[in-house]
């Protein structure tokens, strides 16, 4: 009985031999190159968490197209004729991975138009959170809620199929990146003391934004002169509302560094609640973005 043929053997006597080989450099190049690139930007100690961590997911998937379309060029001739042998398979396989293909089509519009990035916080479908992940198929938030007035993590993962983003408004709310506009309501009685309220909110908020004003307007001027946008300004503002017969609404809108919105607004009501009193009770708060 003759010994079967060790692997070796039989790469060197088919007819894909070159083939094989090629996509076999291809694929540990391209891995090798992966590892170190990774390892650099782990060592970049000048750049935060959150860059370093876009970089590597960044490179992860450039490693995963590249080695996708090598081998794609490598096995084209193979797979023209298999395309033209099985179309029937082909079409089939389209039905059968439509979800899929929708999802590479939500990655390929997310990749143009720049909508989010590893570190954004984002709603989309009614779920909300930081990116914290994102491959052709999938983004992965870190959760943040309940709901739209809260802005801490809740401790859980949502993984998003990307396939949303084609029929699915999407919310960025770091689209300005280190800073903020921020605005909520602080609603009253029409027999308050508003313009008491309002002297005391705009008060509070100047004294939790002072700190960082002058950063906010100079971060707000480059973004104008870099995206051409009619940037607002950023000194704390309020607004009066009034959405139904016998309630009026402070509006305030403050600047602020966009990872802070729920710790500078809760320090803004504390102040405001030291320094106001009404009666007969005092007013409650709710979130408006």
């Amino acid at each position: 009985m003759q010994p079967e043929p060790m692997f070796w053997e039989i790469i060197a006597n088919t007819p894909f031999r070159p083939r094989i080989i090629s996509s076999l450099i291809l694929l540990v190049g391209v891995s090798l190159l992966r590892l170190v690139l990774a390892r650099a930007v782990l060592r970049l100690d000048s750049q935060n968490a959150d860059v370093r961590r876009r970089w590597i997911v960044n490179i992860r998937n450039a490693s995963i197209f590249v080695a996708l379309l090598g081998l794609v060029f490598i096995w084209a001739e193979e797979l023209r004729t298999f395309a033209v042998s099985f179309v029937a398979l082909a079409v089939a396989m389209v039905i059968a991975t439509k979800e899929l293909i929708l999802c590479v089509s939500g990655a390929v519009i997310r990749a143009g138009t720049k909508a989010y990035s590893v570190g954004d916080r984002i709603e989309i479908g009614g779920m909300r959170g930081d990116v914290i992940d994102q491959t052709i198929f999938t983004t992965l938030l870190l959760e943040i809620g309940p709901g739209r007035a809260s802005h801490q993590y809740t401790g859980r993962a949502i993984v998003v199929p990307n396939s949303l983003l084609l029929n699915t408004p999407l919310v960025n709310e770091t689209f300005t990146e280190e800073f903020v506009l921020h605005v909520f309501s602080v609603p009253l009685d029409q027999s308050d003391d508003w313009e008491k309220a309002e002297a005391l909110l705009l008060e509070a908020a100047r004294i939790e934004c002072g700190p960082f004003l002058a950063q906010a307007q100079m971060f707000m001027k480059r973004l104008e002169d870099r995206q051409g946008l009619d940037t607002p300004t950023v000194e704390p503002r309020v607004t009066l509302h009034i959405p139904e017969a016998g309630k009026i609404n402070l509006l305030l809108r403050i600047p602020t560094p966009a990872r802070r919105k729920g710790r500078l607004e809760q320090a803004i009501l504390r102040r405001f609640l030291t320094t106001y009193r009404r009666e007969p009770k005092a007013p409650q708060f709710q979130q408006m973005e």
